[in-house]
């Protein structure tokens, strides 16, 4: 298990989450050079993994999947899955050691990737691929997930039993990075404390809010 590059998503991670002051300089494009609001759109440089700030013309021109690009526009939307997607059994299968995960496919090297926030930032993982094949292969409405942009959001209950369920959603890959930076910023002591929990129960409201049910497995 290693730690992530501090440099790229990192970096973009500390402007998405940062407190801006009233009389904050206009954010750019880092494409054009054009001025973009709060509510701008993010693309993923696919070798470096650097998550860039966009406007909307820019983005657009990163969208298309089938394209060979270098670049690609991050989406926006939100689904959420039954617990029963990321079950223990998953959990197992994955060796993820925390209850709090998002993994995403890095389409450059082929395989999976696991992050888990914490107080440094994130730690990042190498996944066992034919695991994660394994349970898509259990709930192939999973299946639906972009490599590179869109990212499995896991929080697992504090006490496993049958009433309660693991949290799966699948988000926009910048919504991750955010969360990173808020738990960064307000963690304390060895499990984050109040103020982290209460920030990673705000983050897991407003995805709930945003989310709407995966489709089936094969539908548009």
């Amino acid at each position: 298990m290693t730690a992530p590059r501090s440099g790229a998503p990192l970096s973009a991670l500390r402007r998405i989450a940062r407190s801006r002051p009233a009389a904050a300089a206009a954010e750019h494009c880092d494409m054009c050079s054009a001025v973009i609001g709060d509510d701008h759109r993010h693309v993923v440089d696919l070798q470096s993994r650097a998550l860039m700030c966009a406007c909307r013309p820019c983005s657009l021109l990163f969208t298309d999947e089938h394209a060979v690009l270098h670049y690609r526009a991050v989406p926006d939307r939100y689904l959420s899955f039954p617990g029963s997607a990321f079950d223990e059994r998953a959990w197992d299968e994955l060796q993820i050691p925390v209850g709090l995960a998002f993994l995403f496919r890095n389409s450059v090297q082929d395989r999976m990737v696991a992050l888990y926030p914490g107080p440094a930032g994130a730690t990042e993982s190498e996944l066992p691929l034919a695991a994660w094949d394994r349970i898509v292969a259990r709930t192939p409405e999973l299946a639906v997930l972009r490599p590179d942009v869109e990212a499995v959001l896991v929080r697992r209950p504090a006490r496993p039993g049958p009433a309660t369920d693991t949290v799966c959603h699948l988000v926009p890959i910048d919504a991750c990075y955010e969360l990173v930076g808020r738990l960064r910023a307000r963690w304390r002591g060895f499990d984050g404390g109040r103020e982290a929990q209460d920030a990673m129960d705000e983050f897991f409201d407003r995805v709930r809010a945003l989310s709407r049910p995966a489709p089936p497995a094969g539908a548009a």
